[in-house]
């Protein structure tokens, strides 16, 4: 949970609408009755109201963390990194690709502006989504830009308007950011500049003189186009194979955002983005602590999990969590148990069946758990100093000694 003021303001018109609040413990008590029918009235309208509500849960884990750094500043070392996998919950309609509650995996810089960090998260985008053998394009734009588009559009005070619209443009498309737009505000030569910018395509080049020539003459512009050059630049130079290309429609409409910004796609499969991030150099001021810059990306995990589901791309090894089960045959557990505890030993992961019955019965159970191996000891292995193993895959079945058992299952 977080404090409501903490997190209301941050995400945009729309984040806001899906912030879960918490009602305020204590409600049922006469003394805070007296405002409690207008107090509730501000949270259907998506106001916030302490009379009702002073907690929700986390939206995302960039302010919380934002918010860690501001309180331990004292103690950390900058510049300051980390890790963190945790849920976020939306009160959104759930679908497919949209949850309620759903895990995030961040990774965070605090306390330095280096444009270092933000090439070291590209790579590590890359590096992660090869490793998964998952093909992704990672998309790249800077607020610097849209700043720019801003300015040029009468001044930076349009700059939420253009975001929170441009943002929408794969679910509702060009016309209603268009009627959005001068819904917001602009009037029909601003929408056109706008309708300009987000109709740049081709590749990194072409988009950059695209930009350049429509941006180039506003300084915001060029220091955003030259930053996103020195990082495709390194990258394409680091891992060559990386699918990183400019893309001027991606806004991001989180209000803290302020220099690079990145979304990855999944190449082949209908999802929205399974992972985002950017600079966001002002975000501790927030919370009254000035000077910490920041920059951070996100996955998101179980987008990530239903993308390689649809793609069949789960390596197989991970689908079995069991390497071995071990028959139970009616002979003396002790038997059973000193042959698990040895595979165990040795980091062979393998159960015992739970109880002697027919042969056929604790097949199926192999099967169904996709167990790649059976270990069968009877009365004549136990005669014989030996235990039967059996590769359900292939069918082979061989006689061994039971301490050549860990190398047999670890190949």
């Amino acid at each position: 949970m977080e404090n409501i003021e903490t997190l209301m303001g941050k995400y945009g018109e729309e984040g806001d609408k899906l912030i879960f609040k918490i009602l305020n413990n204590g409600l049922h008590l006469p003394e805070k009755h007296a405002n409690a029918q207008r107090d509730f009235e501000q949270v259907l309208q998506g106001k916030t109201s302490k009379g009702i509500s002073e907690r929700a849960l986390r939206y995302d884990l960039t302010i919380p963390f934002a918010r860690y750094v501001a309180m331990n500043q004292g103690q950390l070392t900058f510049p300051f990194k980390r890790y963190q996998m945790q849920p976020v919950w939306r009160a959104d309609r759930p679908q497919r690709g949209r949850y309620r509650e759903f895990y995030q995996c961040d990774a965070d810089i605090a306390g330095s502006s280096s444009l270092l960090h933000e090439i070291e998260l590209a790579l590590i985008y890359s590096t992660v989504f090869n490793n998964l053998q998952l093909p992704v394009e990672i998309h790249i734009n800077n607020r610097k830009i849209l700043q720019a588009l801003a300015e040029k559009c009468g001044g930076t005070s349009h700059m939420m308007n253009i975001t929170i619209a441009i943002d929408k443009l794969d679910k509702i498309g060009m016309d209603k950011v268009k009627q959005e737009l001068r819904e917001r505000g602009l009037n029909e030569e601003q929408v056109a500049l706008v309708e300009k910018y987000i109709s740049i395509k081709g590749d990194n080049q072409t988009s950059i003189q695209q930009l350049s020539t429509l941006l180039g003459d506003i300084e915001s512009a060029k220091d955003g186009i030259n930053e996103m050059l020195e990082i495709l630049q390194a990258v394409n130079q680091t891992m060559p194979s990386t699918k990183i290309c400019v893309c001027p429609s991606l806004a991001r409409g989180l209000n803290y955002y302020t220099g690079t910004i990145f979304e990855v796609k999944a190449v082949g499969v209908e999802m929205g983005s399974i992972g985002g991030g950017g600079r966001y150099d002002d975000l501790t001021g927030l919370f009254d602590v000035k000077g910490i810059a920041g920059v951070g990306i996100s996955f998101g995990v179980d987008r990530i999990y239903d993308v390689l589901e649809e793609l069949n791309a789960f390596p197989e090894h991970l689908q079995a969590g069991t390497t071995a089960l071990i028959f139970n045959t009616g002979i003396d557990k002790n038997h059973l148990i000193n042959v698990a505890s040895l595979l165990r030993n040795h980091h062979i992961s393998c159960e015992i069946f739970h109880e002697a019955v027919k042969f056929d019965k604790q097949f199926k159970y192999a099967e169904k758990k996709q167990i790649p191996f059976i270990i069968i000891i009877g009365d004549e292995e136990l005669a014989n100093n030996t235990v039967t193993v059996k590769n359900l895959k292939t069918g082979k079945q061989d006689s061994i000694a039971p301490a050549s058992l860990p190398s047999m299952l670890s190949l």
